[in-house]
């Protein structure tokens, strides 16, 4: 810890970034196309996590449940319902999909909490394309099963009749900003939040600010922990707002 936080001439160096470096797994190479990095081993373990859970968990199912199978349930009961309450009863149908969706991004949120490893869903590679696939899927859904109806999406009927091709030019700009803004919140969240946790662990190199970093990184561990709970739930409860729109596009 020491020769990181201190550089060759004793003044203070911190590399908070570094953690987020995207490096072979084997060899010292460069990351190609079909290169195994940490990235691909952090997400493979986050996805055995979630089968662990979800179906090893749960496959000797009991009337007193165990911890895994409670937890199992919990989160089933506890998406079920947002998909239900929020996107409403006929996007029962996309349940698997959101319950991936949210299961996938928490784990590896939780995951990237373990010291040494590392937040797949710290990347913009990884959120971008989990955004990109929900904006595909709720335009696909909505012009299936709205055809050119889903277009009433972005026609404000409530406003008055001068204002609404201004209202569209709005709405269409916000509509295709969607993968974006969902993309670079969760990204930019978990990057944040484990940068200041490195810089905090760096100034526990020196004896004077030594007791005070240890509290701020308690700290800062406790509401990462928060944090990425909540950004995996507002990725998902954005998901089932964005596909009540495709299902019920007229304002």
């Amino acid at each position: 810890m020491a020769t990181e936080a201190q550089g060759e001439e004793g003044g203070l160096v911190f590399h908070p970034m570094d953690q987020f470096i995207v490096k072979p797994l084997f060899g010292d190479g460069p990351v190609g196309l079909f290169t195994i990095t940490n990235v691909t081993l952090w997400m493979a373990l986050t996805v055995i996590a979630v089968v662990l859970l979800m179906v090893l968990g749960t496959s000797k199912r009991s009337t007193i449940p165990g911890r895994m199978q409670s937890v199992g349930e919990l989160a089933y009961g506890f998406i079920y319902k947002m998909v239900e309450d929020v996107a409403g009863k006929d996007a029962v149908g996309f349940f698997p999909y959101i319950m991936t969706l949210f299961m996938f991004i928490v784990f590896a949120n939780f995951l990237g909490l373990i010291p040494m490893s590392f937040t797949t869903t710290s990347h913009f590679a990884v959120t971008v394309v989990l955004a990109l696939l929900v904006f595909l899927t709720v335009t696909i859904v909505g012009f299936v099963k709205n055809g050119a109806g889903f277009l009433g999406l972005f026609w404000v009927s409530s406003a008055p009749l001068a204002l609404r091709p201004i209202l569209a030019v709005i709405e269409i700009i916000s509509y295709f900003v969607r993968p974006v803004s969902h993309s670079i919140r969760l990204a930019g969240n978990l990057m944040a939040g484990h940068a200041v946790i490195k810089v905090f662990a760096g100034f526990a190199a020196i004896a004077v600010v030594s007791p005070v970093s240890v509290l701020a990184i308690t700290a800062m561990y406790g509401l990462e922990v928060l944090v990425s709970f909540i950004q995996a739930y507002v990725f998902t409860i954005l998901t089932c707002v964005y596909l009540k729109d495709a299902l019920h596009p007229s304002h």
